[in-house]
C-alpha cells in the first residue's frame, strides 16, 4: 500500500536510502549496454532531427544534453521573428522560408505588448502564412523574474515549457527563458543564420 504525501510535502525524491543504489545500477547497466559512445545510429537520427527544426547539430546536441527532453516547439520573441512593426505588419523572406521548411512542430509568438493577442495572431498569420499561435502579450523589457515567468508560461500553455526553444534578440529576453526554464534560449540571428552560435 502506498502512502499519499502530506501537507507540507515538496513531492520531492524519495530519501528511502535505496534510490543511490538504484541510479548506480541503471548506470552501470546503461554502460554495459552501450558503453561510453553514442551509437552511430543515434547521432544520425539526431542530425536529421536537428535539421529538421532547422537547428546546427551542436545547438540541437545542446538543448537535447540541457533540458533531457527533445524539441516540441518554438516562441518567439517580436525581435525573435525580426518584424517591423510599420503600418503594415512585415516579415523578412528568409525567416519566412526557415519557418516554412520546420518539421513539423509548434509555432508560438508573442503580440507586442499593448496589443490583442488573438488580432496579432490573425495578423501574423496573413502576413507570414504559417499558424503561428500567439496568447499572451510579450512581457515589457523592465518586467521583473515573475512576471516574465508568469508570461512566457502563459504562451506556451499548455506545452511543457522544457521542450520549447525562447528565440529571442535582446538580452532581457535571455532572462526570460531562465525564469520560466524553457529549454534554451537563441538568439534570432544564431537561428537564422546570421551569426553562429
Amino acid at each position: 500500500m502506498t502512502v499519499k504525501p502530506g501537507i507540507g510535502h515538496n513531492n520531492g525524491p524519495s530519501l528511502d536510502g535505496q534510490a543511490g543504489w538504484r541510479r548506480h545500477c541503471w548506470s552501470k547497466a546503461r554502460k554495459e549496454l552501450i558503453g561510453n559512445r553514442v551509437p552511430v545510429e543515434i547521432v544520425r537520427s539526431r542530425i536529421r532531427r536537428a535539421r529538421a527544426l532547422g537547428l546546427s547539430y551542436p545547438q540541437y546536441a545542446s538543448i537535447l544534453m540541457g533540458s533531457g527532453r527533445d524539441i516540441v516547439g518554438f516562441l518567439f520573441t517580436v525581435g525573435g521573428l525580426q518584424l517591423r512593426l510599420q503600418r503594415l505588419l512585415e516579415m523578412p523572406e528568409p525567416v519566412q522560408e526557415k519557418l516554412a521548411s520546420l518539421a513539423p512542430c509548434t509555432l508560438l509568438g508573442f503580440a507586442p505588448e499593448g496589443e490583442v493577442p488573438a488580432d496579432f495572431e490573425a495578423e501574423l498569420q496573413q502576413v507570414s502564412g504559417l499558424p503561428i499561435r500567439t496568447q499572451a502579450p510579450q512581457p515589457g523589457e523592465a518586467a521583473n523574474w515573475s512576471e516574465a515567468r508568469d508570461a512566457v508560461r502563459k504562451a506556451l500553455a499548455p506545452l511543457p515549457g522544457r521542450s520549447i526553444v525562447l528565440i529571442g534578440s535582446r538580452d532581457c529576453e535571455e532572462s526570460w527563458a531562465s525564469a520560466a526554464r524553457v529549454a534554451k534560449f537563441l538568439h534570432t540571428d544564431a537561428y537564422f543564420g546570421q551569426r553562429e552560435a
